[in-house]
């Protein structure tokens, strides 16, 4: 890499020109005037060098070199991170298609209690995915959101989007996910059941009405027996 920087004035008849950069195996930091280089930094030796003869009557330096290590150094780094970058790339696949879609309720769910429905996509590179929610086939985007994507260890990401709605019986609603590593987008389903413990509560009755019958034959059973004997 490398930097030229040049200065001109109409007002005056001196150029300067300063001079900073690196390869893979130099560096370079130099300052001039009228075509001639009067200081450079020799980074081997550890100093700034007045490249001008002493007849010249050459004007110091201070602080030049401490200034062209800082700068030598932030050069190095960044190109030390674009490397890096340049690593994780390769190792990275250019598109993962999301490794799970899960869609589930925050609270408990009570009908015509507000509540929200969470979809959560995890797995996929690169960020972000779209998703879109249904209530009975028809589009809704009130009371939804997303999240900015969150990296995992692996190199992927995990995205939220949430919506907030009102069970009601019957009701089916779903969260399409699309991503560029998908032939087509995906769509898991949540459908609003019964309500809640009617299930538990008819095995219950069950229960009791076969242990009352069971009673009463045992009872008829008793009676006749003691009027046998």
């Amino acid at each position: 890499m490398l930097s030229l920087v040049f200065f001109s004035f109409s007002c005056a008849v001196h150029k300067d020109i300063a001079i900073a950069g690196c390869s893979d195996s130099d560096a370079e930091d130099m300052y001039g005037l009228d075509g001639e280089e009067r200081w450079y930094a020799d980074f081997k030796n550890h100093r700034g060098v007045i490249a001008l003869p002493k007849f010249a009557d050459p004007i110091g330096y201070p602080g030049h070199y401490e200034q062209a290590v800082a700068q030598l150094a932030q050069v190095q780094y960044a190109e030390s991170f674009m490397e890096w970058v340049s690593m994780a790339e390769q190792l990275q696949p250019s598109h993962t298609s999301p490794s799970a879609i899960t869609i589930y309720t925050k609270d408990d769910v009570q009908l015509d209690v507000e509540n929200h429905l969470i979809c959560h996509v995890s797995g996929f590179f690169p960020a972000p995915v779209s998703v879109y929610w249904t209530r009975n086939e028809q589009n809704v985007t009130e009371g939804t959101s997303i999240n900015t994507p969150n990296p995992s260890k692996d190199g992927t990401f995990t995205q939220i989007s949430t919506l907030k709605f009102t069970p009601q019986q019957g009701d089916i609603y779903s969260c399409t996910v699309q991503h560029p590593a998908l032939e087509q987008p995906l769509t898991p389903h949540y459908v609003e059941q019964d309500q809640p413990g009617i299930g538990p509560a008819v095995f219950c009755g069950l229960g009791l009405t076969v242990g009352l019958l069971g009673v009463a034959t045992g009872t008829f059973f008793l009676i006749k027996g003691n009027e046998c004997s």
